[in-house]
């Protein structure tokens, strides 16, 4: 029996993109390269997967998709400023038309009532600070970071409330060389991304601080990808690694944003581990002053984790997503002497060989609640999937339904157990390009008709699930039928 029938009164119902997914237009108007531009074409010559140049054309179609955004009913739309667009150079002169179709874009966000939520980082360093000076590699980044929040708050403080610092940190360490563009001998010293993470906690404490003082009533966060870290079984060495994983994989970079420190037990993994990185005199003040300026935890969930003890002498991993799809596999993260990964039995998974488990959302937003106390909000939650447009124009999605039923009952047994949730966006809007899996990787509740091999119209198309989500917001989630 439900406890909670429908969400509380002003609830933010909306979906999330983010801006070289979606918009195109890669050299357009003004903008230059950015480090997904060129990741992206390297993706699409090693596996055919669509690069960014043209993604879902949201640049030429932006109108249309905020009206289908409307007709779901949205009240928020969660998406990122590409950086190079608006700074083609990452600082210095800022380009009009770039900066002029994000005012068009949030203008026709506040026509249809839907609150703009701003990611100013979403992946897309411009490449011009790549090469420069390497862009996370040095700590110049930091105060270009800076000089980037602070021009787009100030463009933009009227128009919007919520902002988001950085995308996903801990996903740009683990997936250090699929999210920047770095040399070889970064890529395979560990203790590269370790040194970034800290110029990324720099520059967010900057930008949190900016959003402070230029926002009338700005309210700032970041999005972190959110997964609960389960033991493979009851034995204590595998209850501690998961104790362990949990820490250094979540823990680690809520206790910078939220207290303003750095999680005692990983730190001392790290300095075991050689991985230290250089930490200068002011920047833990500059990080604890950023903390007092966090509003609010952007929360992205996709998946449940699951580790044991870590094989001895297993050498350190990073964790590998199925690239290929139906047939594809997983290679599990290694922490030497920390945890491993392994394949949670328990649950199901999709094509991708992504778990799917609704219950870890709840242990997820219950957990951080309980710790921080702190407002959430779902920036990402999606199924990923291989969609068929019929010949009629549809598009039957029934487990894409299912999968965010179960997560919004899962986000109703949260608030029921004191949850403090503002705000649902789940991905995406309409499809996009995929970070690993191209365009045939599916999100949207609008479906996108191209392919990995051919751009086409564009044309959008509504899905089952886009009538099901309409009425899940036209009743505040109290009906999920």
């Amino acid at each position: 029996m439900e406890i909670v029938t429908a969400f509380p009164k002003g609830f933010l119902w909306g979906a999330a993109t983010s801006a070289y997914q979606c918009e195109g237009a890669a050299a357009e108007d003004g903008k230059k390269d950015n480090q997904q531009d060129v990741i992206n074409r390297e993706i699409h010559d090693e596996y055919g997967y669509a690069d960014a140049s043209v993604a879902s054309d949201h640049y030429h179609h932006y109108k249309e998709d905020v009206a289908l955004m409307a007709e779901m009913g949205f009240t928020s739309y969660r998406f990122s400023i590409n950086w190079a667009r608006v700074l083609p150079d990452g600082t210095g002169a800022p380009n009009p038309l770039g900066v002029q179709f994000y005012h068009n874009l949030i203008d026709e966000l506040r026509a249809h009532n839907i609150e703009p939520v701003v990611t100013m980082w979403h992946y897309d360093l411009p490449m011009a600070l790549v090469e420069r000076y390497g862009g996370w590699a040095s700590r110049q980044i930091v105060d270009d970071f800076e000089y980037y929040a602070r021009f787009i708050l100030n463009e933009y403080k009227d128009k919007v409330k919520y902002w988001l610092t950085i995308n996903e940190q801990s996903i740009v360490v683990n997936y250090i060389d699929r999210k920047n563009k770095i040399s070889p001998e970064e890529k395979f010293n560990p203790r590269f991304r370790y040194q970034a993470n800290h110029y990324m906690n720099l520059a967010h404490a900057k930008a949190a601080i900016a959003v402070h003082e230029i926002v009338p009533g700005g309210q700032c966060g970041a999005a972190l990808d959110m997964a609960p870290y389960y033991p493979h079984s009851c034995r204590p060495e595998d209850v501690m690694a998961a104790k362990n994983a949990n820490a250094f994989k979540n823990q680690f970079y809520m206790d910078a944003y939220i207290k303003g420190i750095y999680t005692d037990s990983v730190m001392a993994y790290l300095k075991r581990q050689g991985l230290d990185f250089e930490i200068l005199p002011g920047d833990m003040e500059l990080i604890k002053k950023g903390s007092q300026c966090f509003d609010f935890l952007g929360i992205n969930y996709y998946q449940s984790q699951c580790v044991k003890a870590p094989t001895p002498g297993a050498a350190r991993r990073s964790k590998q997503n199925n690239k290929i799809g139906k047939g594809g596999h997983v290679t599990y993260e290694v922490q030497p002497d920390l945890f491993e990964g392994c394949k949670n039995e328990n649950i199901g998974e999709t094509d991708f060989s992504m778990p799917i488990d609704p219950l870890g959302l709840q242990y997820v937003l219950e957990d951080i609640h309980d710790r921080y106390h702190i407002p959430l909000m779902i920036c990402e939650n999606g199924f990923g999937a291989y969609d068929v447009l019929e010949k009629d124009g549809s598009i039957h999605d029934p487990y894409r339904i299912a999968y965010l039923r179960e997560h919004i009952k899962a986000m109703k047994a949260a608030i029921a157990n004191g949850v403090q949730l503002i705000a649902y966006n789940p991905w995406s809007a309409f499809d996009l390009l995929s970070t690993s899996n191209g365009i045939a990787k599916r999100y949207g509740f609008v479906y996108v008709d191209r392919t990995d091999d051919e751009v086409r119209e564009c044309k959008r198309y509504r899905k089952d699930s886009f009538y099901w989500y309409k009425n899940v917001i036209a009743t505040n989630g109290k009906n999920l039928e």
